[in-house]
């Protein structure tokens, strides 16, 4: 073996860790566990800018004036009161890139994180928005998805499951750097989201979504409030809806292509049928093992590619020819992710109660 070989190895053997640690330095035991951490491991890294959140906390809680600076560390010196600058708030360590920072603890995490959404989003609805679980199933489109749901925070809770891993070939739409390829797409998300809201919860399934974690993933710790299915798997997008309708759970899909979001109001149309009543009647065992080529045909009212752009439709006849599987563009991904993102927030706060398929379609948009 080369030293360069050993190396590599050693590399091959690192956990997929996704979920920080938390310090509270307050209590004397956790403040002596991150000095082991520190001294155990010199290459980790330390932010502390805990003065700059604190000051940013003073000037959001004081809109009608602009503090001066003696003003704004005399509000900061009465909040911290008599517990060390070091002490307050919590520290969060990140495994997977070797880092430790200090931030505001929840409370005022959250404040200050969600303060630019005012009053677009109210504080009431903040509130509401922090207790609701949304379940995401295929992280391809779906990464852009929970990274905007988690960015404008409309959700407490994200459950995310896909059982691939990336390549190269992902990354014209899933935001990452190269040094993931070979990283479950799930653990890729929940590491990003974790580094952007720590307070926000991430379960993730590596297996994928199968028969036999659709219960768990849906119901453990409480019912999911919505379902955002995203997969490629014409069995689970069925299965997936099946469950979603028992339980009364809406159902949002995102196709990037033309910007055409499907919502499916099983929560309030109980009696719905399942995508609109264009699923063909065929044997779900008889799906697992189709190629994307075999899919097309299934997929084709289900997903309305009959009304997909003119470059789509060329491509899925290209599919097992000139191209393995469907194209993705990083634009209709992103583009997902918005809209979804926006369609979720108002269902949960009651703002949006119809089931169909809508557009935003770019080329007719912008002509």
């Amino acid at each position: 073996m080369t030293e360069l070989e050993h190396y590599i190895n050693k590399q091959r053997t690192e956990p997929d860790n996704y979920t920080p640690v938390f310090y509270r330095l307050q209590q004397e035991e956790q403040y002596a566990d991150l000095l082991a951490l520190l001294a155990d491991n010199p290459h980790i890294r330390v932010h502390d800018q805990i003065h700059s959140q604190l000051r940013e906390l003073m000037k959001i809680r004081n809109p009608t004036r602009r503090l001066t600076e003696e003003e704004s560390e005399q509000k900061i010196s009465e909040y911290v009161g008599t517990t060390p600058l070091h002490a307050f708030g919590v520290w969060v360590y990140y495994p997977w890139s070797h880092r430790v920072v200090h931030i505001v603890d929840e409370k005022d995490f959250i404040e200050l994180r969600t303060s630019r959404n005012k009053q677009k989003i109210t504080d009431e609805e903040i509130t509401i928005l922090s207790n609701k679980k949304i379940g995401i199933i295929g992280l391809s489109v779906g990464q852009s998805i929970a990274l905007t749901l988690a960015m404008e925070r409309v959700c407490g809770e994200l459950r995310l499951t896909d059982f691939d891993k990336v390549e190269l070939t992902n990354m014209n739409r899933i935001r990452t750097g190269i040094h993931s390829i070979q990283v479950h797409k799930v653990v890729i998300a929940a590491r990003e989201i974790a580094e952007l809201d720590p307070f926000i919860k991430v379960v993730i399934y590596k297996e994928g979504a199968t028969e036999e974690n659709l219960d768990d993933f849906f119901t453990q710790d409480g019912n999911l409030d919505i379902l955002v299915e995203e997969c490629d798997g014409i069995d689970i997008k069925i299965l997936s809806r099946m469950k979603a309708k028992a339980l009364g759970i809406p159902v949002v899909m995102d196709t990037n292509d033309r910007g055409m979001v499907d919502v499916e109001r099983f929560d309030l149309e109980p009696d719905r049928p399942l995508l609109h009543g264009f699923i063909p009647d065929i044997d779900l065992k008889s799906l697992r093992e189709l190629t994307d080529a075999e899919k097309i045909p299934i997929f084709r009212p289900m997903v309305a590619l009959d009304d997909m752009s003119e470059r789509m439709k060329y491509s899925l006849g290209q599919v097992g020819k000139t191209i393995t599987t469907w194209p993705q563009l990083a634009s209709s991904v992103v583009l997902g992710g918005a809209v979804v993102t926006d369609t979720c927030r108002r269902i949960l706060l009651g703002q949006f109660k119809s089931s169909g398929r809508y557009y935003v379609d770019f080329e007719q948009i912008i002509v």
